[in-house]
């Protein structure tokens, strides 16, 4: 398994190569955190399942190459440069980062999104506005608001919440559940006892093993039957 660093536009997009050398792509939409080592590491563990991975570096605008680790001092200091963030400028790199892929000799096939929290509302506002061809997105705390963009979405998709969220409401995770009923192509798991970035190993006042471990397999094999 290898990496490099795509240029596409103004910005970098680091890619994981999978030992194959080829196989679909995959956008790996960060959080508030950058890309930080739990999301090379998240990055390595999809290329090893045969992913061509990119990671765009979203803040590259205001704060390029940034990343914070995830004590209260960097949850803190990530809020901040979040805050200075454009999320329709996000999507539009995201839809950028996309095409890419999709040119790269080694991308065979279909290319997918997964996102995490600010990654997991830009994977599913991507769902909505681009073509990718399957969306994971993982308690993403705009998406209850943004609901109505179900409408436009045309590829299958995955969402994640964690029932216990403090940062995104139960109610607000029930109006998701409501507005998903029947739809076909699209899902929602919630882990009832689960809070926010509950996936984030790196994170340890975040982390929750034993719905992280029902949830992550649910994202990968959804993953895997829609890219191949």
């Amino acid at each position: 398994m290898t990496s490099r660093v795509e240029e596409v536009g103004g910005f970098e997009l680091p890619v994981w190569l999978p030992a194959a050398g080829r196989g679909p792509g995959l956008v790996l939409v960060q959080e508030i955190f950058g890309l930080d080592a739990y999301l090379r590491s998240v990055a390595s563990e999809l290329a090893a399942m045969g992913y061509v991975v990119g990671v765009p570096d979203l803040f590259w605008r205001t704060d390029p190459g940034w990343s914070s680790g995830h004590d209260e001092q960097g949850v803190a200091a990530a809020m901040a440069v979040a805050g200075r963030f454009d999320h329709a400028d996000g999507v539009a790199d995201l839809t950028a980062a996309v095409a890419h892929l999709r040119a790269l000799p080694e991308v065979t096939g279909k290319v997918g999104a997964l996102g995490f929290c600010l990654g997991g509302s830009l994977a599913f506002a991507l769902a909505a506005h681009a073509d990718p061809d399957v969306v994971v997105s993982c308690y993403g705390s705009t998406v209850p608001d943004q609901v109505d963009l179900l409408d436009r979405v045309r590829c299958p998709v995955q969402f994640q919440f964690g029932g216990s969220d403090p940062y995104i409401p139960r109610e607000a995770v029930a109006r998701v559940e409501r507005a998903v009923a029947g739809r076909e192509g699209v899902e929602i798991h919630v882990e009832e006892q689960a809070g926010h970035a509950f996936l984030n190993h790196g994170a340890p006042q975040f982390f929750q093993p034993e719905p992280a471990a029902r949830a992550w397999p649910r994202a990968v094999d959804f993953l895997a039957r829609h890219l191949g």
